[in-house]
């Protein structure tokens, strides 16, 4: 079916026009997506903000100001007599030293306190394994759903994971079901014993299941991205609302610089318009849709916006201490400066997902400067890799771990040409998704063509030989730098798994170069220059 997407006062006219006169129920859902452990505030470039920055009122989000929103809304819609619900769809973890140094339980406890109601799991909580997750788990009383995934075989999560619930709001029976994106098998560490089986059939059969118990009020707590909720609202019937995450897509009623409305109108099989809403990441939004259901269970009305977690939210106080109880330990060396930029390092995912940024510079030649002495040639970063862009200034070590937080480690390496070729071809092959494979290079360069299809988009591509460039041979062999997660095959890169040879995956850490590169070249002057091109 051909996606029909509509504004809000369309979508309500026509809804309203066609309800039959009939008892409404009125449901409030209050969501985030993707906090990525931003558990302090953050700053316009979603790193960690620091303190004094934060009591200047320049800072967003943070789980007090999540807590305060939260805490508020619910309060007053509560004492309103309406009906409310608190949702998380997913990716909790990494992002700050506080997931690094807490491996999740802190999230748990924090989410626990500000009291959600259901979470779906991201990617992200597959980085430590299926094991890792139990932080998290052990901590929190409500449901943690996926229903795409099956972890019976897994011992650390087999019983642990539910595909859906029912929650009982005053008297209505409202079901989550919840998936999560396939590309975690890729991208993430979930381990052999954790099957992923396909999102749109699994929804549908969990609505299935919903609807012969007499629920007829579902909501799709999702971790596949916007693209993805577009596809599965036009492919399951039965769903009547959408919250999703991954992307970090910010929907918006009014923002001119949205990436969608909020919420987001799409046609299901039946004809039916499900509303589709997500609230960006990092803590920096708190979305809240209201959703009216007919006696049917049929979506008469929708409508919300998210809500800017800025200066002009309080933080609540209780959780801010505890905040700042846990931070001690790790703020001091954190706070440690490694180095100064003459200006901003860009590190955006819209643009190191999709070209050559500042910051994959940065980190390419600083992992090639690091082994260049061990007959290196070549150094390729995945662009999803880089979590935050650095201002002007100082820099600390607790920035370079908001970049750089998760832990991977130097791996070098030894491929021939044509694997280095097709190398790039899977870095480029996902650029329309959003995919974080997109190759950040050094000691190479090259061009590639968006319009070509997957697996042979590359037009060019050239190695530096000791000061002249050279075409990229397909039968000489190279040495190649790269991270411990790509070696291993992580976002789509299974030729390193498959054909490396001579392979060490256990240099120092990515952070620590980076910030030791920072230093040896302060005050650092961010630049782009060309390595990676289009073809016109």
């Amino acid at each position: 079916m051909k996606t029909r997407i509509l504004g809000t006062t369309a979508i309500i006219a026509a809804l309203a026009a066609s309800a039959p006169a009939q008892a409404e129920t009125t449901l409030h859902i209050l969501h985030i997506n993707d906090l990525h452990s931003r558990i302090q505030p953050i700053n316009r470039f979603d790193s960690t903000c620091p303190a004094e920055d934060d009591a200047a009122g320049e800072c967003f989000g943070g789980v007090a100001r999540i807590a305060a929103a939260i805490d508020g809304l619910r309060g007053e819609l509560l004492a309103a007599g309406e009906n409310v619900i608190v949702l998380d769809a997913g990716d909790q973890y990494q992002g700050s030293l506080f997931f690094t140094t807490y491996r999740g339980a802190a999230a748990g406890e924090f989410m626990e306190a500000i009291g959600f109601d259901a979470m779906a799991l991201g990617n992200h909580e597959f980085n430590n394994g299926p094991e890792g997750l139990l932080p998290l788990l052990d901590t929190v009383s409500f449901p943690v759903l996926s229903g795409n995934l099956d972890v019976t075989a897994d011992p650390a999560l087999g019983g642990r994971v539910q595909d859906h619930v029912v929650l009982d709001v005053n008297g209505m029976q409202v079901g989550i079901i919840a998936a999560l994106t396939r590309d975690t098998q890729e991208i993430s560490s979930p381990g052999p014993n954790v099957i992923f089986q396909d999102e749109i059939a699994a929804l549908q059969a969990d609505v299935d299941a919903l609807t012969a118990q007499g629920v007829d009020k579902i909501i799709a707590l999702t971790h596949v991205g916007l693209p993805a909720d577009i596809r599965i609202a036009e492919a399951v019937t039965g769903i009547d609302v959408i919250v999703g995450g991954h992307s970090h897509s910010y929907l918006s009623q009014n923002d001119p610089g949205r990436d969608g409305p909020y919420p987001l109108w799409i046609s299901n099989p039946a004809g039916a318009l499900v509303p589709i809403v997500q609230a960006y990441a990092y803590s920096k939004y708190l979305g809240h849709l209201e959703v009216t259901f007919d006696d049917a269970g049929d979506v008469v009305y929708a409508d919300g916006n998210t809500m800017l977690l800025d200066a002009s939210v309080t933080p609540d106080a209780t959780i801010a201490a505890r905040v700042a109880e846990l931070a001690g330990p790790i703020e001091a060396a954190m706070a440690e400066v490694v180095g100064e930029t003459t200006g901003f390092i860009e590190g955006d995912r819209a643009v190191c997902r999709a070209m050559e940024c500042a910051m994959g510079n940065l980190v390419a030649d600083a992992m090639l400067d690091r082994v260049r002495d061990q007959g290196i040639q070549i150094a390729i970063a995945n662009g999803g890799g880089l979590r935050a862009s650095i201002d002007a200034g100082e820099v600390t070590m607790g920035e370079v771990f908001t970049v750089l937080p998760f832990q991977n480690t130097l791996a070098t390496f030894q491929l021939t040409g044509a694997d280095v070729l097709a190398a790039l071809e899977n870095g480029v092959s996902q650029v329309e998704e959003g995919a974080g494979r997109f190759p950040q290079v050094a000691g190479l360069r090259f061009v590639w063509n968006p319009a070509a299809e997957a697996g042979a988009r590359v037009v060019s591509a050239e190695v530096d030989m000791g000061g002249n460039w050279a075409p990229l041979d397909p039968a000489a062999v190279y040495g190649v730098v790269s991270n411990n997660f790509m070696r291993g095959g992580g976002d789509g890169y299974r030729v390193f798994a498959n054909n490396a040879q001579n392979a060490y995956d256990f240099g120092p850490g990515l952070e620590e170069v980076a910030a030791t590169y920072l230093g040896q070249n302060s005050p650092y002057t961010p630049y782009t220059d060309g390595r990676i091109a289009t073809a016109e």
